[in-house]
């Protein structure tokens, strides 16, 4: 069944058509993934679609009695709201903690946010996956989401991919996760110079794909220029000759790759890597470390010993709160461990991209911002100018003259990266880099790191491109220690489902109560998460018991005031019963609770 037909649809912002002519449909249990340049009309596509915006040319059709539901990069909540209001929408308390999917969407996007919390003293990542659960607890036609793995970490990003996956609504989004494009998408729509090209696939088929569509292209436009000089050297030698046709065969992914060199030449790098570094670039002996300086806050490291060497790329992972952000900073130097030894290479020449945007002339042109940290920089064995590497990611021709002060976000963003490339740094620490960069420039900014001989220690929620940038992958665990994953990602997601990983947050909490836990862990024969869950379900209940313990007693006062108006009296004693109703199933639920749990 069709959902939305766009018919010669046409929408431009000033003189750039961001959609020319366009012309497309969406069927029910579709499921795609928009890509495109950042600004190339994404946003404006999916606005016109939803119906949000009115295209300057062109018709837009929507099924009668479509259901669409749109996640925008903004959000609307209102900030004197609760999140449980916002996200409940009014549903009873016994009705929706009675719903296994509702309980599973709250858990995995809302677990560590209070619901009694207003929406104004939200966090904007909280604000985010706020917005999300809301989305996700509804029923809809057509769900359209720009973005929704923002301020998501790997586990969440995970979930919500099964999550969609498992869902009978049609799907639009707009994402630079690849990972994720691949796991939620069975067609992918590129959005390039006003039109809309189709490919079936997810991420990886739509690559293979266009790099199949180009090979042909280039093939025909070789052709056609080879066509007049062929047909002149025929007439030369009178008859034309026999020639049988050329055949042609496609096996897409053997061919495009056949004659390509490995992403990295590893032995290569980590040789001019020593070259540069000398053997020692970061010993770690002993450390421990706090998030919020000596003995404040949650605990990162706990005795921690661990050694970076010359031309390691390591991709460090773990669950936001884990201290990840805070391990770069010790490594920068811009904070101190409580104790232990940290000692530096000598030859250290460090870069540190943090999650801030550094400070740069915003009355400065993007060219002479980066000349003015050096005009030429050697990668690999390849020299590059500043302009050269600007217009690799993604500031082309015009846009080396912008000045700073008008850079969008996404710009700033790379063109902080490429003056710390071009400072010639022998380790790099980055944290979040893929942060508002399009998929073309992602992929010229791995390029570029592949050649780069160096220490690279990456900090990620793109699952993809950890996966392609680094060759090693440490997460933190909560247990205080850096831990190799053999295995990468899926087995930190492994071990995140078995509970044998915390946040730092959550283990420094649990610390005192472990040999507690196992105990009673052994006598009822639950695993340790399945005993923090029951916990945190019996915790949750007894709140709720408290809040309708408060209410009734509220209600008993004013029935007793209203003892001479029986109209006002009626009223409250049908409140009181729906509360007492509703603390009977409640604390059935608690004594279930309570019962698997031994106590």
């Amino acid at each position: 069944m069709n959902l939305v037909n766009l018919e010669s649809v046409s929408h431009s912002y000033g003189p750039k058509p961001l959609l020319s002519d366009v012309s497309l449909g969406i069927e029910a249990g579709d499921r795609i993934g928009v890509v495109g340049r950042n600004g190339g009309g994404k946003t404006t596509l999916i606005s016109v679609i939803a119906g949000d915006l009115k295209p300057n040319a062109g018709r837009v059709t929507h099924n009668r009695g479509l259901h669409v539901e749109t996640l925008s990069q903004g959000d609307d909540l209102d900030p004197a709201l609760s999140v449980g209001e916002i996200v409940l929408g009014g549903r009873a308390e016994h009705e929706w903690a009675g719903d296994a999917g509702i309980r599973e969407i709250l858990a995995n996007l809302l677990g560590d946010v209070d619901l009694t919390a207003p929406a104004g003293s939200l966090s904007g990542g909280e604000r985010r996956r706020t917005a999300l659960a809301r989305l996700l607890i509804g029923e809809h036609d057509l769900i359209i989401l720009d973005e929704p793995t923002n301020h998501l970490d790997i586990e969440a990003i995970d979930w919500l991919a099964r999550h969609l996956s498992g869902r009978k609504s049609a799907l639009l989004v707009v994402t630079h996760d690849r990972w994720f494009l691949d796991a939620v998408s069975t067609r992918t729509w590129e959005v390039v110079d006003g039109s809309v090209e189709r490919y079936e696939g997810g991420y990886a088929a739509y690559v293979l794909a266009k790099a199949e569509r180009a090979r042909i292209a280039a093939a025909s436009e070789a052709r056609r220029q080879n066509l007049m000089r062929k047909e002149i050297a025929w007439l030369r030698r009178g008859p034309p000759a026999r020639t049988s046709k050329p055949k042609f065969r496609i096996e897409a992914a053997q061919a495009l790759i056949a004659d390509e060199p490995p992403p990295r030449e590893s032995v290569e790098l980590v040789k001019f890597a020593t070259a540069r570094l000398g053997r020692t670039v970061y010993d770690l002996e002993g450390v421990t470390l706090h998030a919020g300086g000596p003995g404040q806050g949650p605990l990162v490291l706990d005795g921690a010993t661990w050694q970076f060497g010359p031309g390691d790329r390591i991709g460090l992972i773990g669950v936001n709160g884990s201290g990840k952000s805070s391990l770069l900073r010790l490594l920068a130097g811009t904070v101190q461990p409580d104790s232990g030894k940290m000692v530096r290479g000598k030859t250290v020449r460090l870069a540190h991209l943090s999650q801030e945007l550094g400070e740069v002339d915003p009355r400065r042109r993007v060219l002479e911002s980066v000349e003015e940290i050096r005009k030429f920089i050697q990668v690999g064995k390849k020299e590059w100018t500043a302009s050269q590497l600007l217009e690799r990611l993604g500031f082309k021709g015009e846009a080396q003259w912008k000045v700073v002060g008008d850079l969008s976000g996404g710009e700033r963003r790379r063109l902080q990266l490429l003056r710390l490339l071009m400072d010639d740094p022998n380790v790099l620490l980055l944290d979040e880099p893929t942060n508002d960069l399009d998929i073309e420039t992602l992929n010229e900014l791995e390029d570029l790191l592949d050649g780069w001989p160096g220490t690279l220690i990456l900090v990620s929620h793109d699952r993809y491109f950890l996966e392609r940038v680094a060759d090693r992958t440490v997460a933190l665990l909560g247990d205080g220690r850096l831990s190799m994953l053999p295995g990468g990602v899926d087995e930190y997601l492994a071990r995140r489902a078995s509970g044998a990983a915390l946040s730092a947050r959550a283990a420094s909490g649990a610390a005192s109560a472990a040999p507690a836990e196992s105990a009673r862990a052994a006598e009822t024969g639950l695993s340790a998460k399945e005993e923090r869950e029951l916990r945190k379900e019996l915790s949750r209940l007894e709140r709720q018991l408290d809040k309708l313990s408060g209410r009734e007693a509220k209600l008993h006062a004013s029935m007793a005031d209203a003892a001479a108006d029986y109209g006002r009296l009626a009223s409250l004693d049908a409140e009181l019963k729906e509360i007492l109703a509703e603390k009977d199933t409640i604390e059935a639920e608690w004594l279930e609770v309570a019962d698997r749990l031994g106590e």
